[in-house]
């Protein structure tokens, strides 16, 4: 029933729709989910690094017997 009330709304209409939509998450909850991955990034970098450098390494070696 909902898409056929909303189905012929142009771009412009959905876009404010979605705007004035509160159900959604909000933007602190997405600040505190980047502040907390990015401090995370932080604090294992350099294991990330190391993790990062050894599967492109597996990649590059096994991609050269192919």
């Amino acid at each position: 029933m909902w898409r056929l009330k909303h189905a012929f709304f142009t771009v412009k209409e959905r876009l404010e729709m979605s705007l004035r939509d509160e159900s959604g998450i909000g933007v602190v909850e997405v600040i505190l989910i980047l502040v907390v991955l990015i401090g995370l990034v932080i604090i294992f970098k350099s294991q990330l690094t190391s993790l990062v450098e050894t599967i492109f390494q597996k990649i590059t070696s096994e991609s050269a017997g192919i």
